[in-house]
């Protein structure tokens, strides 16, 4: 697999997430500008992002997607031009545990950044999307604690995430962080769980990382360094 130089681009940190800061300088048209393919949320947690195809989608709470203006706020959101580095098919009935391993088993090191994209046909999709959240914010936790959860049943549909190394906790979300639209790109949200039953997986290898930092005084003063960090990071994705 290449190890030619990509650049993923990434716009402020989920600590800061964590943190309620969910109000951010970029917008849907500069991530546009940087990349093709991501993933985030939009200000106020006003919806799940994914960008796929050079169009950004929105997803809220009742799992439905449209297409998001090129001047909506973005508080946190990873994106890259989505160059397949290496492709294969998935054949047979597949948890998402055992496609990530399969995944896994593909990428010959855990050290990198991939953005990865699954077109596939699922028995099941669990997905989950947050409410919108009002000033003064709360920690991401507590948001998440009302997520809408929505189980969508045989669909098809783009899986569009990362895998992120270790040592990048705090900075984004180690291991996979996917997002998926489904149904000719009307539904979707984050992705908890699925069944596969048939799809095609394609990965795109990071070797470089442009990080945004929002400058805010919100992002000035929040809290980065948490002792329960890896905590609330599983408690929020879960």
């Amino acid at each position: 697999m290449t190890t030619a130089r990509h650049t993923i681009h990434q716009t402020s940190v989920i600590a800061a997430l964590l943190d309620g800061v969910y109000d951010g300088e970029t917008t849907v048209g500069s991530l546009r500008r940087r990349g093709d393919f991501g993933i985030g949320t939009f200000e106020g947690l006003d919806g799940e992002l994914i960008l796929l195809d050079d169009t950004c989608y929105r997803i809220r709470d009742d799992g439905t997607a449209t297409v998001a203006a090129d001047g909506e706020g973005v508080p946190y959101a990873v994106v890259t031009r989505f160059e397949p580095h290496l492709s294969f098919e998935i054949t047979g009935r597949h948890t998402r545990a055992e496609v990530t391993a399969l995944i896994d088993e593909k990428l010959g090191s855990a050290n990198y950044m991939y953005a990865v994209r699954v077109d596939g046909v699922y028995e099941r999709m669990t997905v989950r999307a947050v409410h919108v959240q009002q000033q003064p914010y709360r920690p991401l936790v507590q948001a998440t604690a009302e997520q809408k959860v929505t189980e969508f049943t045989d669909v098809s549909g783009t899986v569009v995430g990362f895998r992120t190394p270790a040592f990048e906790e705090g900075l984004s979300v180690p291991g996979y962080h996917a997002h998926v639209l489904l149904d000719e790109r009307r539904s979707g949200g984050h992705v908890l769980d699925h069944v596969m039953l048939h799809g095609r997986v394609q990965v795109c290898v990071g070797t470089d990382l442009h990080l945004e930092l929002p400058r805010t005084p919100e992002f000035a003063q929040a809290n980065l360094d948490p002792e329960d960090l890896r905590e609330q990071v599983d408690q929020a994705e879960s």
